[in-house]
């Protein structure tokens, strides 16, 4: 390949790395964390004491809150500390959550409960990686034109790489070359988890794109009738629904119906649409393991309430058209809704590395244009641009680590103390997560790498911390859930803390070593001005 279209497709490579690196960081990191999105709310809710429902009991259940005039909810197969309750709904314009289940004595109880916002705020930073606050809508289309950056990033990398890739391929190089050694472990990251990134990259474009296409697709089209096309063809179509009030199967008589229908279905909920009037229906969800899933709760299929006949069961796995279950497969291969456990620890690995491999990106382009000295006792000044970026790598990364770490381990500490949780997790994060920028700006990149590792590694601390106050302090206002599923999200957390704190500690010995000319030094700042007191 000529070398100038090398150096054109560098030039892309670099530019639309430099633009999007730190979106993606964010992007990555909480979605590694969203990987297991149940369990870390599982950890950050209280206790809940459980009530094991029969299924011949449930029927009862269902009768008694219709009766209450709640027609929408659902009845929860199996229970778990992250799904404690039989029977739950969510009140049109409420954010508490209600439940039911029979007492001691077989009575109904009805409560309600503050769901947790520790899984919606990873989720909400790997949508928008947090650009703007309080609009989902408009994030995710941030990060869909992020995304189309990442694509150029990806394919030029792979042209830039395609001449030496053999040569170079898993070549690993440390010494004082620290360029070659960043540009090694970057390509290295890059290579090996390229279909990884390409296909989160497509779907993402996907998911941010998919509304103006339809509305596209509306105006010019379907002459503003795509609404009434969908509902004709949708899950619901067929179904006139009436304030009359109508008769139901019992949730083993839908169930009965439901294993008829598709034989190889596990369901685990039943969610009743219009429940106890003409019209009724319910969404039985559940998993097939012998196909990838479309959601991490799996696929579902759609019966009348009063017959249990079925109205539509192309979304159950295996069972739908051609094109449904591609749509399904790429789904689940952003999701990681198939193969179970070990799927799970691969994307989340392969979340952690993704951040590092924008993290690098960042460090290649400093070391690139650091101007070195020319001559002994000379220290050259650097660039703006360099000292800008340095620093917003070290305080948007390590920021985004921080502000998820103490989110999360705030979660306990505020229900101790009564205080409302349900808006500071978000709150918390932003806060936290622009001090570290503007401690970043000020301090420069490579003090503040030091001093931002050492808070991420406490707020990661925290997390185990309060699990083990609880253990050993049964009167405290936390708690412990004696889980294997919350067992291991203070175990991450903990191997987190030390590897940060690791980190922090190499990072020291790194920096007194570093060469005096560049940003990454405590020897030096700017041009030759000495920072002796910074040690």
């Amino acid at each position: 390949m000529r070398s100038e279209m090398i150096r054109l497709y560098k030039g892309v490579h670099t530019w639309t790395g430099i633009l999007t690196g730190m979106a993606l960081f964010i992007a990555f990191y909480a979605g590694a964390l969203t990987v297991f999105k149940a369990p870390l709310n599982g950890w950050a809710e209280p206790p809940a004491v459980r009530s094991p429902l029969a299924l011949d009991e449930a029927g009862r259940l269902v009768e008694q809150v219709v009766a209450m005039g709640v027609t929408d909810f659902t009845l929860h197969l199996q229970q778990n500390p992250q799904r404690p309750w039989p029977l739950t709904w969510q009140p049109r314009g409420e954010s508490e959550q209600r439940y039911a289940r029979f007492d001691e004595a077989g009575l109904l109880e009805t409560g309600r409960e503050q769901p947790t916002a520790v899984g919606e705020l990873v989720d909400l930073l790997h949508q928008t990686a947090g650009l703007v606050p309080g609009d989902l809508e408009i994030g995710i289309t941030l990060m869909g034109v992020v995304s189309l950056f990442y694509g150029l990033a990806l394919i030029s990398g792979v042209v830039v790489l395609l001449p030496t890739l053999v040569k170079d391929f898993f070549a690993v190089r440390p010494g004082r070359n620290r360029k070659r050694f960043w540009l090694d472990s970057h390509n290295v990251l890059g290579i090996v988890s390229l279909p990884f990134h390409l296909v989160i990259m497509l779907s993402a474009l996907v998911f941010a794109f998919h509304d103006p296409i339809y509305d596209l697709q509306d105006r010019l089209v379907y002459g503003g009738n795509l609404q009434q096309h969908w509902d004709a063809g949708g899950p619901l179509a067929g179904l006139e629904r009436g304030p009359e009030p109508a008769s139901m199967l019992s949730p083993q008589q839908l169930l009965t119906h439901a294993r008829q229908a598709a034989p190889h279905f596990e369901p685990h909920t039943l969610t009743y649409l219009h429940a106890g009037k003409r019209g009724a229906s319910v969404i039985v969800r559940g998993l097939d393991e012998r196909y990838p899933q479309r959601t991490v709760e799996g696929g579902l299929l759609v019966l009348v309430a009063g017959t249990g006949a079925t109205l539509n069961d192309s979304y159950v796995p295996g069972q739908g058209p051609v094109w449904d279950s591609l749509i399904s497969l790429f789904f689940a291969l952003h999701f990681a809704s198939f193969g179970g456990y070990w799927v799970d620890w691969g994307y989340f690995l392969l979340g952690l590395t993704g951040a590092a491999l924008f993290y690098t990106g960042n460090l290649l382009w400093i070391e690139t244009r650091r101007r070195r000295a020319r001559q002994a006792g000379q220290q050259p000044e650097q660039t703006r641009a360099s000292r800008i970026l340095g620093a917003l790598s070290v305080g948007v990364c390590l920021g985004c680590v921080t502000g998820i770490s103490l989110s999360l381990a705030s979660a306990k500490w505020l229900h101790g103390w009564g205080l409302p949780s349900q808006n500071w997790h978000i709150t918390a994060y932003y806060l936290v997560f622009l001090a570290c920028v503007g401690w970043a700006l000020w301090r420069g990149a490579a003090r503040a790498a030091v001093d931002l590792l050492g808070l991420a590694a406490l707020a990661t601390l925290l997390i185990p911390l309060a699990s083990l106050l609880a253990w050993f302090w049964p009167d405290c206002p936390w708690w412990v859930h004696r889980d294997w599923t919350s067992l291991a999200v203070d175990l991450v957390a903990l191997l987190g803390a030390g590897l940060l704190a690791w980190l922090a500690r190499f990072t020291v010995r790194r920096l007194h070593a570093a060469a005096p000319d560049g940003i990454w030094t405590l020897t030096a700042i700017g041009s030759d001005k000495r920072v002796e007191d910074a040690r």
